[in-house]
């Protein structure tokens, strides 16, 4: 059976949907702190990465957000787990980031990857423009598939919730430069889009002003993804906005779940 590591230290407060997401598409996930990761347990408690084929990065505040959203989630990564983190990349196996998760994965200097990990982040997820906290639906349209959504069509629109207050994906002075490269790449997975699907353009349908309205973006490779959204959150038709009028039997984010088992038991 398909296993899935769900990655959390203080803060993290997302685990608990990402875990029902998960066991509801059929995938054994399992809620692991990460000094269980790295052996500041006894020893029946410890847990080893490479014994899973999906991690998650679920959403929250981990470590309060100070000094910057992830940063200290992924310093602690940084000095006991990088070996491993890099081996189970390197091995094909999926890595999701939502949210809290996504500032993590950039922190890491996984995303975006450009050349392999790098050692310093090459993006943020910085403050929201305007500045303050954004708690809405969304809606994505799938720019580009990536292993982690190959069930989902390009060009769909989801309807996804967002709930965060540095949501803004910049390469700050390379914004340029980077943006081309992830076009040229096809990195680019997910884009805020109006409800017919034409491009967000300004606020509220780009929430936070992200370049090029990016939600989320995946490394060369497609193995690993971060997105802002949280599809946890829409996994049934009555979390959906406008539910009394769609009649979903399921919610928009419940694919995303669906594509990671399709590609994690090829693996």
């Amino acid at each position: 059976m398909v296993k899935a590591c769900i990655l959390l230290i203080e803060g993290t407060n997302c685990e608990d949907e990402t875990r029902r997401a998960l066991d509801g598409v059929g995938i054994e996930a399992e809620l692991v702190h990460l000094k269980q990761l790295t052996g500041n347990v006894s020893k029946e408690r410890r847990r080893n990465l490479l014994d899973y084929q999906i991690l998650m990065f679920p959403g929250g505040w981990s470590s309060g957000d100070y000094v910057r959203a992830g940063a200290i989630f992924a310093a602690r990564i940084k000095s006991r787990l990088m070996p491993q983190l890099s081996e189970f990349i390197d091995n094909g196996n999926l890595i999701a980031g939502i949210c809290n998760g996504f500032q993590i994965l950039t922190e890491l200097g996984i995303l975006p990857g450009f050349d392999g990990i790098s050692r310093h982040p090459e993006a943020a997820l910085t403050t929201n423009k305007p500045a303050r906290f954004q708690c809405r639906p969304t809606y994505l349209r799938h720019e580009n598939s990536c292993k982690v959504t190959g069930k989902i069509d390009e060009g769909k629109v989801l309807q996804i919730p967002v709930a965060h207050a540095e949501g803004r994906f910049t390469f700050g002075e390379k914004d340029e430069e980077f943006l081309q490269r992830l076009i040229d790449n096809k990195q680019i997975v997910f884009r805020y889009c109006r409800a017919d699907g034409e491009d967000a353009g300004k606020f509220p349908w780009n929430p936070n002003g992200s370049l090029h309205d990016i939600a989320g973006i995946s490394n060369p490779e497609g193995n690993v993804l971060g997105m802002m959204p949280h599809p946890e959150r829409a996994i049934d038709g009555i979390q959906a906005a406008d539910w009394t009028r769609s009649n979903k039997d399921e919610g928009d984010g419940r694919i995303l779940f669906e594509s990671i088992k399709e590609h994690a038991n090829k693996i």
